[in-house]
């Protein structure tokens, strides 16, 4: 009998295919009828999708689950100690978005202090009569500061891309020293409070942990300097929204560019959402078509190896394999 495996993300079709080989698929893609998705969670064996949190509460209703694959680098939404716990393996996909997830990253820099998005608009709006003032001017990329909080491997290609592309001088704060960074591209490890100084941008790219929610508050943004731009590349929770919006409306940085948020989707009256010095998008990291699929590949294999037995390619958790 082939094992039961809830799908609660939209997987290509081909992918979907190889999982039904080897997998009874029960597949909620965009919503569900919660009776029917709790009675399928009762027999299920594996899950994969992102987003869903899965915590104590949660999994005392699927007393036979063996793995869950996250279609996702981060895993703050799984409760990795609860998982150990019940023996339950818990898989992401990391690698496979790193190039795309900074290409996404320097970008929003790249628009936010050259204010393209708000200037597109100008255009469009029928605004654009003569050319444009001091009033609209952006500021100056190349051979500035770059202060990367989380040099993992997205802030390490981040760091790339602004070292090889635009000469920056590169400084970051990591829990540890990053070799690679500092021999390659220069960067310069420093304490988070001398980063936020002297950076002319601050972009944040650490993981969400009980240490890094609201990372970044008023206290920070106040030693930032009033030229700064503040970038959010890893999870809306790290920075404290509320000091954020003070930041701004108060001009103690110049601006801000956000793929992440603290609420997800956006409240259509949120504060941020009126600001012309901000720039947001809808978290867009990873999302090409190229790269979606192959963490829907390698969310996949993780699975398919789980209930195999096997040890998957990308287990989080470890100390399951040694139980």
């Amino acid at each position: 009998m082939k094992p039961k495996v809830i799908v609660y993300k939209k997987l290509p079709e081909d992918i979907l295919n190889s999982l039904k080989q080897v997998c009874e698929i029960k597949y909620y893609p965009d919503s569900e009828d919660h009776s029917i998705f709790l009675h399928d969670l009762h027999d299920a064996e594996g899950m994969i999708g992102a987003g869903m949190r899965i915590d104590q509460h949660f999994l005392k209703q699927a007393p036979k689950l063996r793995i869950v694959s996250n279609v996702s680098v981060g895993y703050d939404n799984l409760d990795i100690q609860e998982l150990t716990k019940r023996n339950i393996m818990a898989t992401n996909t990391p690698d496979v978005l790193n190039e795309t997830t900074a290409d996404a990253i320097f970008g929003l820099l790249l628009i936010t202090a050259r204010r393209m998005a708000e200037l597109d608009r100008y255009v469009k709006e029928g605004k654009w009569e003569a050319p444009i003032g001091e009033n609209l001017f952006g500021v100056d990329v190349h051979h500035k500061t770059l202060g990367i909080i989380g040099m993992g491997k997205i802030g390490t290609a981040i760091a790339k891309r602004a070292h090889f592309g635009f000469g920056m001088n590169i400084l970051y704060h990591n829990r540890s020293r990053n070799q690679k960074a500092e021999e390659q591209f220069h960067a310069t490890y420093c304490e988070l409070e001398d980063l936020l100084k002297q950076s002319d941008f601050v972009c944040l790219m650490t993981p969400l942990t009980s240490e890094t929610k609201h990372l970044i508050g008023l206290k920070q943004f106040q030693l930032m300097k009033r030229s700064a731009i503040f970038i959010n590349g890893s999870r809306g929770q790290t920075v404290n929204e509320k000091d954020l919006i003070y930041a701004l409306q108060n001009k103690l940085i110049l601006g801000a560019g956000l793929d992440v948020f603290e609420q997800e989707p956006v409240p259509k009256d949120h504060p941020l959402l009126k600001m012309n010095n901000v720039v947001t998008l809808p978290h867009i990291g990873s999302a090409t078509y190229e790269t979606r699929y192959a963490m829907a590949k390698l969310a996949a294999e993780n699975l398919i190896k789980g209930l195999k037995g096997l040890c998957p390619p990308n287990l989080i958790n470890q100390e399951v394999m040694r139980k």
